[in-house]
């Protein structure tokens, strides 16, 4: 497995990857990786090369970039500045970053995004017919929208593909009522749909480097996660 910072362009614009491919010539089913509020960090990194153990080309856009590489804003901070029409554009450039790869697996890609890019994964699921599977982890705020135009769960009758969601019974964003929510919309539009909720996690509980994180829930979601992509893609 190798890993490494590539580029794409966005609006003819830099925008950074953190890429981690699997070992041999493939080609690979690939994966969009959307970062939590925290940006591509130590954890982001360690899902995408999970991932390339898996047998998959991950590939984690910073879509923090338009701030700027001497930015000192925290994560939270930077997330106020996030609106849906660019991150779709960077979620785009990612998806065809993915398709100029030589060892892609034609038609072959999905996204598993975590917090803030449970959202991300859920959006871009809906918008970009190219992604075959979507994985999304506690997807929260997905009832209003960054900016103009609608909210996610208002595009919910376009997502082209499956869709497998993780939630803690403790959360409040998405909380147990959130997650029926969506159950009952995309039951109702006849979307193929798996959603797994665990007790004692709360948000964020597959964060390995926070207080949030609850191990009995990370071993029993990511399983799950692994065996819905390979069946989809």
């Amino acid at each position: 497995m190798e890993s490494n910072w590539e580029t794409a362009k966005v609006n003819g614009e830099p925008m950074r990857l953190y890429v981690s491919r699997p070992d041999g010539p493939g080609p690979f089913p690939g994966v969009v990786v959307a970062q939590h509020r925290d940006g591509v960090d130590e954890f982001v990194q360690e899902m995408t090369k999970r991932l390339a153990r898996a047998g998959f080309l991950a590939a984690a856009p910073e879509i923090y970039h338009r701030d700027g590489p001497d930015c000192r804003d925290d994560g939270p901070t930077r997330a106020t500045r996030l609106r849906d029409a660019t991150v779709i554009k960077d979620g785009n450039a990612a998806v065809e970053f993915l398709k100029e790869q030589p060892m892609l697996k034609a038609g072959k890609i999905g996204i598993v995004g975590f917090c803030q890019g449970g959202r991300v994964a859920y959006l871009m699921a809906c918008v970009n017919e190219s992604l075959k599977v979507c994985v999304s982890y506690y997807p929260g705020n997905l009832f209003s929208a960054q900016g103009p135009g609608p909210a996610p769960f208002e595009l919910s009758r376009q997502i082209a593909g499956p869709l497998l969601a993780h939630f803690g019974q403790e959360d409040g964003n998405p909380s147990p009522e959130h997650m029926g929510k969506l159950d009952d919309e995309l039951t109702k539009l006849g979307k193929p749909h798996e959603f797994y909720s665990y007790p004692g996690a709360g948000h964020a509980f597959m964060n390995f480097s926070s207080g949030t994180y609850r191990p009995d829930a990370e071993k029993a979601s990511w399983p799950r996660t692994l065996d819905f992509l390979k069946r989809y893609l």
